[in-house]
């Protein structure tokens, strides 16, 4: 569909009619339980007075990742802003089925975010994706899709798009993220499926499983805030990054060594090559390994659990050119301690007990 005939649709949603400068809730019905009720997911379709662009903010596309839903929530619930123009659809849980179990999967083992544009005759998951698809993504001109990182671990706040697309790079760089990670998404993703459709879709990327971190949770607002600025959906200012790096690269970096571990880097730090990022120790507390930054980077996320198995995920790190971390230093040299980004920095951190590499027991 074009602008103005998504915009001209956007009065019907599931039979019912929102017309404009009105905010309406609506249920999509997606499956049926095993007691044979119907499952539904509630989503919120607010629309301005005048004629503009649709934009969906979805949360809890992993049913354990619910930082996203308190953004939404904190949207409908505070009403921060007074929407002028376009349509905005706010789906706080996209995936019901697992959030009702906490899990990241749903109750048909599989991953929701895995599974888009989704079948009507596949799998629960498969149809939940499609009637999402349906009824939201292929409606919509562009999407903000928050996702936390796994269990056990913690993102630093990066939004991941793919900047060769002009439309999505314009949706990731109006938000205002200070890290970019420069991907398609994977196969079966929200977001790669929605560009595929013509929809530019942005992922944010922050905090932790099981919570609503309010550091993140402004993180969030203030990005999807700047967006529908750009979109001149509401009034305002755009607030700019205090700096802007896009990382092409990322890598985890592995135990070596079963055992516990001892982190000498934060998530959100910068590191040198070489730099050691943790040091796997016996549970007496002697040495047996320590993990060092294959490249200068940042780090991207950590796991919270230093109780690892070789080949356990400790430490993800993005790669930008070496002129983009310098100029990332230099800005996090100057911001002032009470800044969100200096906030959040020491919010996660609190996440991860930071020790120095000497080691008594160490031969």
């Amino acid at each position: 569909m074009t602008h103005d005939e998504k915009w001209a649709a956007a009065a019907r949603w599931n039979g019912e009619t929102v017309a404009p400068g009105t905010r309406h809730d609506i249920t999509l019905t997606v499956s049926r339980s095993y007691s044979g009720a119907d499952i539904g997911v509630p989503i919120h379709v607010w629309r301005g007075p005048e004629p503009g662009p649709s934009v969906f903010v979805t949360g809890a596309v992993h049913g354990d990742e619910i930082n996203g839903t308190g953004t939404v929530r904190h949207i409908l619930q505070e009403r921060p802003f007074d929407l002028r123009a376009g349509t905005l659809v706010l789906v706080p849980v996209v995936n019901i089925p697992a959030f009702e179990q906490l899990s990241r999967y749903s109750p048909d083992r599989r991953d929701l975010n895995r599974s888009f544009p989704g079948s009507p005759t596949g799998s629960l998951s498969s149809r939940l994706a499609h009637v999402t698809f349906q009824n939201i993504v292929a409606r919509c001109d562009y999407g903000i899709d928050l996702h936390t990182a796994a269990v056990r671990r913690t993102n630093y706040p990066n939004a991941r798009a793919d900047m060769n697309q002009e439309a999505t790079a314009r949706l990731a760089t109006l938000f205002g993220a200070e890290l970019l990670i420069n991907s398609r998404g994977p196969e079966g993703s929200l977001r790669r499926a929605a560009l595929a459709a013509g929809c530019a879709t942005m992922t944010l990327e922050a905090g932790e499983v099981w919570k609503v971190e309010p550091a993140v949770v402004e993180y969030a607002l203030r990005g999807i805030r700047n967006v529908l600025v750009g979109l001149k959906m509401i009034e305002g200012d755009i607030v700019e990054p205090s700096y802007r790096t896009v990382a092409e690269d990322t890598r985890w970096i592995r135990a070596e060594e079963g055992g516990f571990l001892r982190f000498h880097v934060h998530p959100g730090d910068t590191v040198e090559k070489g730099q050691p990022l943790a040091t796997n120790t016996s549970l007496a507390g002697r040495s047996l390994n320590t993990l060092t930054a294959p490249r200068d980077a940042i780090v991207l996320a950590m796991t919270t659990l230093p109780a690892v198995s070789p080949g356990d995920p400790v430490a993800h790190l993005a790669f930008p050119s070496e002129s983009a971390l310098r100029k990332m230093e230099q800005a996090l040299g100057k911001l002032p301690e009470d800044s969100l980004l200096a906030r959040l920095h020491d919010d996660l951190a609190s996440n991860v007990m930071l020790s120095d590499l000497d080691d008594p027991y160490e031969q």
